[in-house]
Order: C-alpha cells, then structure tokens, then sequence
C-alpha cells in the first residue's frame, strides 16, 4: 500500500520522531510506514489521518 506519510510530514514541518510523539509511536514505526513496510492498523491510521485533517483514505492507497 503506498501512502502519503512522508509528504505531509514535510509539509507540516515535522520530523520523523516529532510525529512519532505526536502519535504515540516510535520514530521507527513512522519510518518503516513512510517507506512502505509496515501498514499501520486501523486505529493508528485513523490517529494519522486525524493528525493531518484528512481522510484514511487520501493517505493510503493503492
């Protein structure tokens, strides 16, 4: 699943382990779902899609 992550990270002017903190996660799991390894459970992508005001959906794709 590709994903939007990184993007809006930049554009909010976060790093990796500032999201990571906002979401409860460590600043592996942000890089591992930027980078398309680990698809984030549903509650962590709703937390995500929250964070940046938008949908599940606009975020994770295929």
């Amino acid at each position: 699943m590709q994903n939007d992550v990184k993007e809006l990270r930049r554009t909010s002017g976060l790093s990796q382990a500032d999201l990571g903190r906002l979401l409860g996660v460590s600043r592996q799991t942000i890089i591992a779902i930027e980078n398309g390894r680990y698809d984030p459970s549903l509650p962590l992508a709703i937390t995500i899609a929250r964070h940046f005001e938008t949908t599940v959906e606009e975020i994770f794709h295929a």
